[in-house]
């Protein structure tokens, strides 16, 4: 139930990222506190009679709610945890401390991550491009730590970094204890702290579409 749970808010946020130019919306300097009173009081409607524990549908530019269901359930967000993670990578990539054909090594612990994966050795390095690629497409545990160990020297380090820019989007709902998403007691989030770094991701960095809206590509010369 709880993976539907998340399946449907990513599923809810595209729509509405694909329907964003049609929205209408008079403020667009709709502020959180806004957007948590509108959220409250659309909690308890469901009138879209959803299975799913939790749900929110948000505008991007404005982050006006369109639609919520007990948003602020805090439930495991599994791999929608590299949400956080991509944005992060993207903020290195604006400061300059990244350029998308930088290499980066891969750790023995990122390469034994296990579950989603794209098989990382030890021997081998990929790009900062490849590597966004390898995460978007194929939810890539093993690039995404080796990520996270590149720009802060360890996961934990990365993982605190996480913390602090959730604290900073008023996330308050979450609790990050991985930058992958597998399954760990306390990681957890809710829908309407995924929409606002959703909406943080997709405003700030729109350049992120080109790779999550891949379809089919190659890495390494193989499918993914």
């Amino acid at each position: 139930m709880k993976q539907k749970s998340i399946s449907l808010i990513v599923l809810m946020m595209l729509i509405c990222y694909s329907l964003a130019p049609f929205a209408i919306a008079n403020n667009t300097n709709t502020s959180n506190e806004v957007l948590e009173d509108t959220a409250a009081e659309l909690s308890d409607a469901n009138t879209l009679n959803l299975e799913s524990g939790s749900a929110i549908l948000i505008e991007q530019s404005t982050g006006q709610v369109l639609y919520s269901h007990n948003s602020h359930e805090q439930l495991r967000p599994a791999s929608v945890t590299k949400i956080m993670s991509i944005l992060l990578i993207m903020e290195q990539l604006k400061k300059g401390a990244l350029t998308y054909d930088q290499p980066i090594p891969c750790s023995k612990t990122a390469s034994a991550m296990g579950g989603s994966q794209i098989w990382l050795d030890t021997t081998e390095t990929l790009t900062v491009e490849e590597m966004l690629k390898a995460i978007c497409v194929v939810s890539a545990n093993d690039c995404v730590v080796a990520m996270a160990e590149y720009i802060a020297g360890s996961q934990e380090a990365f993982v605190q970094m996480m913390n602090d820019k959730a604290k900073e989007l008023g996330m308050n709902d979450t609790c990050f204890k991985n930058c992958h998403g597998i399954d760990e007691d306390g990681h957890v989030t809710s829908s309407y702290d995924i929409a606002l770094m959703s909406k943080e991701l997709l405003n700030k960095y729109p350049e992120i579409t080109k790779f999550t809206t891949i379809w089919m590509d190659s890495l390494r010369n193989r499918k993914i």
